[in-house]
């Protein structure tokens, strides 16, 4: 097991692994900005190490400066959480050849699944369906050519990252052209790389996603699904596990097709595998996701696993002596947020006057904050995590609606749970009719 564990990252992300490494004796470091001094993984890790100024760039993507806090603080082991360098082949070969142990899978296997075109042949390798779609386009004109040959509507997709960015909606020709230059010029703002490709859309599929964790000895552990169906901009607001739309019989379709990926690319440590899925329970694979992910409490809470605990031991060799995790109940992830929903979802941050976490049996909220906390400008929106558990999914909508009444955030800013007190109201969602596009075309025009 790693003695020492350096965080390279922020946030509620930060504070959730500096307390599984607590409980696994293990010792960690918490890197900060400028603008994180005063935040809640600085006080809790064993050590601390500002690495740069406020802009993620200066810190939180400044690879030279967390192998130096790293090296300074003897850490034998760097967790990435998710976003920031969490995907990054390069920082990974980067740690490991300075003697310091990723916690997470290979550069060669992050290489494989960061580019959305090969993970799309790796697919279907592995015998797993997948939407008929181009391989890599590097330019206008070679998109518009497979356009054609695959036919409209379709997706134009960024090939080398994720969050509904570089993605657009192309309904017929006339607008190919525009909204292919549009997707390119958003990829390379995004992820550095203009390359695209193109798949056939699926007119109002379910997302959902399966947890799985892998061990070095190649043992792959599945552990259900996530429903993500919630989605506003391609980026998911509110998720659930299990999903009430997928049987015992899809279910297990779904644990052993991330499986045969998993195994087909040898893959070490915690990873999402993420399938659309239409009304009639076909399902194609979309991409895989190599780290931690963001909505990983609902598969904790009707499991009973940690995620992080396991994802380290995997890192450190330990194997994992089961397959597939049962089920037990219901959860629901509401993602608060630091935003107006009411103009559109834009980020307000401000000073934390006044803060009253919820609790009580079957409620876990994931946090950073704390009163007189001033949420900094820089970066994601994510406040906290309030994950409820139940034993029907009935039950969880009953404890998720007290909770979140009980949730109070006060001050300069403005926060997402008025949004989710009323989304939880509307007929959609307690029927569990969802879609990828029902958030933005039938649920948000009734509440906002």
């Amino acid at each position: 097991m790693f003695k020492k564990v350096l965080i390279a990252n922020r946030g509620e992300i930060a504070v959730r692994i500096i307390r599984t490494c607590k409980e696994l004796g293990i010792k960690t470091v918490a890197v900060y900005s400028t603008a994180d001094r005063e935040s809640l993984h600085v006080y809790l890790a064993d050590e601390a190490v500002c690495i740069g100024g406020p802009q993620p760039s200066q810190s939180y993507l400044n690879i030279p400066a967390i192998i130096a806090a790293a090296e300074l603080t003897g850490a034998d082991a760097i967790h990435p959480g998710y976003g920031f360098l969490s995907e990054n082949p390069g920082f990974a070969e980067i740690c490991n050849a300075c003697g310091v142990k990723f916690i997470g899978p290979s550069p060669e296997t992050m290489l494989l699944m960061g580019d959305k075109a090969k993970a799309r042949e790796i697919a279907k390798r592995a015998g797993v369906p997948v939407i008929e779609g181009s391989g890599v386009c590097r330019s206008v004109q070679e998109a518009l050519k497979e356009a054609e040959r695959i036919g409209y509507p379709l997706l134009v997709k960024a090939a080398h990252g994720g969050g509904g960015r570089g993605m657009r909606l192309i309904s017929e020709p006339s607008e190919a052209e525009t909204l292919i230059a549009t997707a390119m010029s958003e990829a390379e703002a995004a992820f550095g790389s203009s390359e695209v490709y193109l798949e056939r859309f699926i007119e109002n599929p379910r997302h959902i996603e399966v947890q799985i964790v892998a061990d070095r000895g190649g043992n792959v552990a599945t552990f259900g699904e996530r429903e993500c169906s919630l989605q506003r901009r391609h980026q998911k607001v509110l998720e659930e596990a299990p999903s009430s739309f997928v049987d015992e019989e899809l279910r297990k379709k779904l644990s052993e097709a991330a499986k045969r990926i998993a195994e087909y690319i040898n893959y070490e440590g915690a990873g999402t595998v993420e399938f659309l899925v239409d009304k009639e329970k076909n399902f194609y694979f979309i991409e895989m996701n190599t780290r931690i992910q963001v909505e990983h409490p609902v598969t904790e809470m009707v499991t009973g696993k940690d995620l992080i605990s396991l994802q380290i031991k995997a890192a450190s060799g330990e194997k994992i002596d089961y397959n597939q995790v049962e089920l037990k109940g219901h959860a629901i992830e509401f993602r608060i947020n630091c935003e107006d929903y009411k103009k559109g979802f834009s980020p307000v941050p401000g000073k934390i006057e006044k803060l009253l976490i919820p609790g009580g049996f079957g409620v876990r909220v994931d946090t950073h904050i704390y009163e007189g906390y001033q949420v900094p400008v820089y970066y994601d929106s994510l406040l906290a995590k309030l994950i409820v558990w139940g034993e029907s999914r009935e039950e969880a909508i009953r404890r998720g609606r007290r909770a979140l009444s009980e949730f109070v955030i006060e001050g300069s800013l403005k926060t997402t749970i008025p949004f989710h007190l009323k989304l939880i109201e509307t007929e959609e969602f307690r029927k569990g009719n969802l879609n990828t596009r029902i958030l933005e075309e039938v649920i948000l025009p009734k509440i906002v």
